[in-house]
């Protein structure tokens, strides 16, 4: 039986001199992986090689754990070409497809989730490439990473202090995130928690309240960053790949 499907991809294999392994993000499926057979050909029914990010409506076979499934039908959209226009840009999308990979399972749907990275990968599309391009990428990577922890039940307790449950405000004398139990930890509780990382204040005001990202400074930026790979790295129990060409800058 063949499925329809809306899908973006987020890995491509080469499986011989002419055909494919593509795992697929869908909407309706989750993700999956399939052999696009003979996609390497100048006339293949996919009009050539599938390309990381390219997204459109699929068709392919019924699967199992136990095989791939088949891909049949890709039509491609053009919309994304601009995504390796800024390597900044293309490893931050990168790393969302990384992420997006390593925390779903085959056939688990995210429809809200697929919904979020398609438009985090059109959103980083349309930015130009100015001085400015950077910074606003790693604004919308921040925003997606933490809607994928949302999404696979790993959202982080923001607006207070796990421990003690006293709200985050901005008179805290210092604040702190601990990824043993997934939140902010307060001055007066951070001693019982050895693996808590000091925020600055900036930090920490921006991650409680989402719309000051906007007016963050690259530094706050990458601070954020900084901890939300840590924290991934602690889920995943290996640091993402992509994660040292974004800590780089």
């Amino acid at each position: 039986m063949l499925t329809k499907d809306t899908a973006i991809c987020i890995r491509a294999v080469d499986y011989s001199e002419t055909s494919q392994i593509i795992t697929f993000f869908t909407k309706a499926n989750g993700k999956i992986s399939a052999i696009a057979k003979g996609s390497k050909r100048p006339k293949s029914a996919f009009d050539g090689p599938l390309e990381l990010f390219s997204y459109g409506k699929i068709v392919f076979s019924d699967s199992s754990k136990e095989r791939l499934a088949i891909l049949t039908e890709f039509q491609q959209q053009p919309a994304l070409a601009s995504l390796g226009n800024n390597l900044f840009t293309l490893h931050c999308v990168s790393l969302a497809a990384e992420l997006v990979n390593n925390l779903t399972d085959e056939y688990d749907p995210h429809p809200q989730l697929f919904d979020a990275f398609l438009q985090f990968l059109k959103n980083a599309n349309d930015i130009q490439d100015t001085h400015q391009a950077s910074r606003d990428v790693l604004i919308l990577l921040i925003l997606f990473q933490l809607a994928i922890l949302s999404e696979v039940g790993l959202r982080p307790v923001l607006s207070c202090c796990v421990n003690c449950k006293n709200n985050f405000n901005t008179d805290w004398p210092q604040t702190y995130f601990s990824h043993s139990v997934n939140g902010l930890i307060c001055r007066d509780c951070e001693a019982s928690f050895p693996d808590r990382i000091s925020l600055s204040s900036a930090a920490a005001e921006a991650l409680t309240n989402l719309k000051l990202l906007s007016d963050a400074d690259e530094k706050t930026l990458n601070e954020i960053e900084r901890l939300l790979i840590n924290h991934f790295t602690e889920i995943l129990h290996r640091p993402p790949k992509m994660s040292k060409y974004i800590l780089k800058n």
